[in-house]
């Protein structure tokens, strides 16, 4: 009985550390250097992903949009684009590790766009305008769904922060990747690892 509760006891520990360890890095990555933003425009960057299958086209038709519609619109989207790589980065336009991890996702959705779909969720912003005049200093390929509320962000990511990134490989399988990536290459590594190799 005294031993049961020695593991329970030691279990609660480990989780307690993990999740100090995690807020740890997370409070730390709001230091990150903000990545410069790419020099080419939509319509340079919508040329260079022509000839993409109809739905990835459909994302690059939309590029640095602002969509409404939340959650249901956001999965409907989803559907859409079963069978596809996906990849799902939720930001914010004041949160500045997403600023700062915001150039990755540039150009690794340039690199992967005709393989990939990226899709974004503007989660927590409190207004459509703020998003769009971030993204015309930071355009990305693809459109985010406007999330003001936090719900859609919440239901996809499992999460309440920002930012999270979501993979799909193209069976459905999810991982979950939480805080920035403070490099195009840790992106393109995991874009492989759990949504294109998976």
């Amino acid at each position: 009985m005294a031993q049961g509760r020695i593991w329970i006891a030691l279990g609660g520990i480990a989780v307690v550390a993990v999740l100090v360890v995690g807020l740890v890095q997370l409070g730390g990555s709001s230091t990150l250097p903000a990545a410069a933003p790419s020099k080419l425009s939509l319509g340079q960057m919508r040329a260079s992903l022509a000839g993409s299958p109809a739905p990835l086209a459909a994302l690059h038709s939309q590029a640095s949009e602002i969509l409404p519609g939340g959650l249901p619109a956001l999965r409907a989207r989803l559907s859409a684009l079963r069978g596809h790589p996906i990849v799902i980065n939720k930001w914010a336009s004041w949160c500045q590790p997403c600023r700062a991890e915001f150039g990755a996702f540039q150009r690794a959705s340039l690199a992967h766009g005709r393989a990939v779909a990226f899709v974004g969720i503007d989660s927590g912003d409190s207004s459509r305008a703020d998003a769009a005049a971030f993204l015309r200093s930071f355009p990305v390929s693809y459109p985010s769904y406007f999330d003001v509320s936090g719900q859609a962000g919440a239901a996809i990511t499992y999460s309440t922060f920002t930012p999270v990134t979501v993979f799909y490989d193209r069976a459905g399988r999810q991982y979950i990747h939480q805080g920035p990536y403070p490099s195009t290459a840790k992106l393109e590594r995991d874009i492989h690892r759990y949504a294109l190799d998976a």
